[in-house]
């Protein structure tokens, strides 16, 4: 008789507890609003992945790996990279202005940055590079003027804005492109470096969106402008 009269309370309190859980369970779906992005299933990074992480590290790169997002819409953010700083002949310079940004992106603008940006620099500015400013990288957005998402909304993009030399000197793409002879012979060198490292690069003689900056672009095309 005792065991019959405690089962209603017995099962009064497991719906009270069903009802916490769900409680619970919309707190912390609150907590993670879609902007945030989803983690993608697997945070391991695929062999190729591996492989790009060690190849970028040989660099004497200074990057921290960051986690798979997914944001929907053609948005995200797959094997990718905080890079702060990239090496050169005799050490390491900034980047600014970096999100996340595609390992493979990544590999190749601190290839472009030591081998063409800095040595040039000392070439035909005479003074080392010490910062790349960037226009930042990973962006949710569409081509300008199309549907299409941009290689920025995948963070397999970087807009180069400016230089600064060692000696202080500031190089910006708007203003060099048609500045002093030794300015526009710098430029153009780097544009011409990039377009070997990757698959798309616009610059000022493109189009007047892209008068202000680099856009490099990774990939295994050839379109250079």
């Amino acid at each position: 008789m005792a065991f019959r009269s405690a089962r209603p309370l017995l099962i009064l309190l497991a719906m009270l507890s069903l009802a916490g859980c769900g409680i619970a369970a919309s707190d912390r779906s609150a907590a993670h609003p879609a902007d945030v992005g989803r983690p993608s299933q697997s945070q391991t990074a695929s062999p190729l992945g591996q492989q790009c992480l060690a190849e970028l590290g040989r660099t004497n790169a200074r990057f921290t790996s960051l986690p798979d997002r997914d944001y929907g819409g053609g948005c995200s953010v797959l094997n990718s990279v905080q890079l702060d700083r990239v090496g050169s002949d005799t050490g390491q310079f900034a980047v600014t202005n970096l999100g996340p940004l595609a390992c493979p992106a990544a590999n190749a603008l601190a290839g472009w940055a030591r081998f063409a940006v800095d040595r040039a620099a000392r070439q035909i500015l005479g003074s080392p590079i010490a910062r790349i400013e960037t226009m930042g990288s990973y962006s949710c957005r569409n081509i300008a003027g199309s549907t299409r998402r941009s290689a920025h909304a995948r963070a397999e993009a970087v807009d180069i804005g400016g230089f600064v030399l060692g000696n202080g000197r500031r190089i910006s793409v708007k203003a060099g492109w048609t500045g002093a002879s030794d300015e526009r012979e710098f430029l153009r060198v780097v544009h011409r470096s990039a377009c070997k490292r990757f698959g798309t690069v616009l610059g000022p003689d493109y189009n007047a969106a892209h008068q202000d900056h680099l856009h490099l672009e990774a990939g295994d095309g050839s379109f250079c402008r």
